[in-house]
């Protein structure tokens, strides 16, 4: 058995190795004078940086959190591994062959290095087999996207064939064993024992910041496969979602050069992005975009609260037009304040992604989709104020009050104002009083908790929001009780039911993010995991919301449930058909029936229609 790495090598490896060079594959290193250079540190959360490295001594420290140590301590900590592992892993890297005590090289049984390797194998293998016969889809695919084998080759892209055990097998050839590659999530385990994870699909290697391989993302191909469209890794002990970036390990450098990184949706946007020159987009893998990622990107952008270097940042998000695309809209402006660097969004045209954007329009069309990008405010000031009817003054009301806590979450006092005076412009109204309502909502923010008010975005707080913090008012408590009903007791409305009331107009901001959260998890309606999926799909700051809704006693008798469930839904559906009648009637109001009888008379025809479903309402 080999021993310990002789004392000689570990001090020859150190001295070789630059610090620098290591640490800031995974910071975005500056100069802090002769021989220093600093960044965020990596080890704690905070806005200006205190993270010390000296290449000459071979040492770091953050003044901060008071962490310091060699390279080898660095590796450790980041990468929880060995001290072996560490040494072993620098010695790699610049070609030095080591010595041990006993005599020979030791044997490699570290856990995650077993992990790191599998996975490897594992994406050379999937490279391979997408040459194959049986991967033609797969590359018809790619084609059809405009990426051609040079693209594939860069990103890595491979093919799992329709096997259940062709990975397994290569993988238990190579010496690994059943336990190893299970716990790499490489495999599955079933009633007829273990399977491949990944069968019949693309695959794309998802990497760390230093380019290891931990984990994969895969497409369906084929009609047959009953999958989700996106299989990712699961959670293991080198993967963690909420924390890896796909795309990372090849833009980092970019991103920490430009000062500027382009946050998209997916694998084959990144791919996209990085093929039009765009080459500092990164996408989550599997998740949406939180506080973990915002700790990794503002680590590698250099993000910094110094105002002269925070005026230097870009973190440009790009958004479907589409209801999941608002609703990532909505968790990323949650994360928003955690950068000091300036925060925009880019929405393609025509409810395009980036990838059908450069396939459609070229690569100069996707550049040019970035190059337009919205400050973030207005983006989220904008989308507030289109959910409302303009024409009214009840519905420019309405805006304002929706508008007030985004502009007031702008910390930037000089920005704040002017984005006050914007929005007086863009309603119309006197910015003397748009200035009242911001100030107001100040002073109620400083004086405590005060009444709901309906709002389109989500609670200003981090902290967890609560049942007890809905107000009473009849309008929040209907939707409390609707939402309660679905999450509780879904057999008791119906898919069908659920979904057209799911469908209707929330006021209060809180329960219509969790309305929201229901709509994306609703394939999962009536299901076992159905208020664990709603659960997973909610902002972190609602979930405990969630968990109060789907437990808290409804009032009614256990023997009325079905009742009650029937009258609350009706409620809620009757209110949004009053809603349609009400704006119908002002459009009807200001119609010439001289001028456009047809136009006339189709609205009196939606009126009717929409009079029978409320008879029908009240007669179910």
């Amino acid at each position: 058995m080999a021993g310990l790495i002789k004392r000689s090598d570990i001090d020859e490896v150190r001295q070789r190795v630059n610090i620098a060079e290591v640490i800031g594959q995974y910071v975005t290193l500056k100069s802090a004078g002769v021989g220093s250079m600093k960044g965020l540190c990596p080890f704690h959360d905070e806005r200006s940086p205190s993270f010390h490295v000296r290449s000459q001594s071979g040492f770091y420290h953050c003044f901060g959190c008071g962490e310091g140590g060699d390279v080898y301590t660095f590796l450790q900590k980041m990468d929880h591994i060995s001290f072996q592992e560490a040494v072993e892993r620098l010695a790699g890297t610049i070609g030095y062959p080591l010595h041990y005590e006993e005599g020979g090289k030791a044997a490699d049984t570290s856990n995650r290095t077993r992990l790191l390797a599998a996975n490897a194998l594992a994406e050379e293998f999937f490279r391979a087999q997408l040459l194959t016969p049986e991967a033609e889809k797969g590359r018809v695919f790619l084609g059809e996207r405009g990426f051609d084998a040079l693209a594939a080759e860069r990103f890595g892209v491979g093919y799992a064939p329709q096997s259940y055990d062709a990975l397994s097998k290569k993988l238990t050839g190579a010496g690994f064993t059943i336990a190893e590659i299970t716990e790499a999530g490489l495999v599955s385990q079933g009633d007829r024992g273990t399977y491949d994870r990944f069968r019949g699909r693309l695959v794309w290697p998802i990497r760390d910041v230093s380019g290891a391989t931990i984990g994969f993302g895969a497409r369906k191909l084929h009609d047959d496969d009953q999958g989700p469209k996106y299989l990712n890794t699961p959670e293991t002990p080198v993967y963690h979602k909420s924390r890896v970036l796909y795309g990372l390990d090849l833009a980092k450098k970019d991103i920490a050069k430009s000062r500027q990184v382009v946050i998209v949706e997916g694998y084959t946007d990144v791919m996209a992005c990085h093929m039009a020159g765009i080459t500092t987009a990164i996408a989550t893998c599997g998740t949406a975009f939180g506080s973990d990622h915002v700790t990794v990107v503002r680590r590698v952008l250099g993000d910094s609260d110094d105002p002269a270097q925070a005026s230097k940042g870009e973190v440009i998000f790009t958004f479907d037009p589409d209801e999941a695309g608002q609703k990532a809209a909505s968790r990323a402006f949650a994360e928003e304040s955690r950068f000091a660097a300036q925060t925009f969004v880019a929405v393609p045209p025509e409810g395009l992604d980036p990838c059908d954007v450069r396939i459609s329009r070229g690569d100069e069309a996707l550049r040019e989709v970035i190059r337009s990008r919205r400050p973030m405010y207005e983006f989220m000031i904008r989308r507030v104020m289109d959910q409302c009817d303009l024409n009214t003054v009840e519905g420019r009301t309405q805006a304002l009050r929706a508008a007030v806590p985004v502009v007031h979450k702008i910390r930037d006092r000089v920005i704040r104002d002017g984005y006050a005076r914007e929005l007086a412009g863009w309603l119309g109204m006197n910015p003397v009083d748009v200035a009242r309502e911001i100030n107001q909502a100040a002073k109620s923010q400083s004086s405590g908790p005060a009444a709901s008010a309906p709002t389109a975005v989500e609670p200003d707080t981090d902290a967890p929001y609560n049942l007890s913090a809905l107000s009473n008012d009849p309008v929040t408590l209907l939707e409390r009780d609707g939402l309660m009903v679905m999450l509780q007791h879904p057999d008791a409305v119906g898919a069908q039911r659920a979904r057209a009331v799911l469908g209707t107009h929330f006021s209060h901001g809180a329960l219509a993010l969790v309305r929201d959260a229901m709509v994306s998890a609703f394939e999962n309606y009536n299901t076992p995991s159905w208020v664990t999926k709603v659960t997973e799909e909610t902002p972190p700051a609602l979930s405990a919301l969630v968990g109060q809704l789907s437990v808290a006693p409804l009032p009614q008798k256990p023997d009325q449930v079905e009742r009650y469930a029937q009258g609350v839904t009706a409620s809620l559906l009757d209110r949004e058909l009053l809603r349609k009648k009400a704006e119908l009637m002002s459009v009807l109001q200001r119609s010439d029936a001289t001028a456009d009888a047809e136009g006339y008379r189709t609205l009196q025809e939606q009126l009717v229609a929409i009079e029978a479903e409320r008879r029908a309402l009240r007669e179910d």
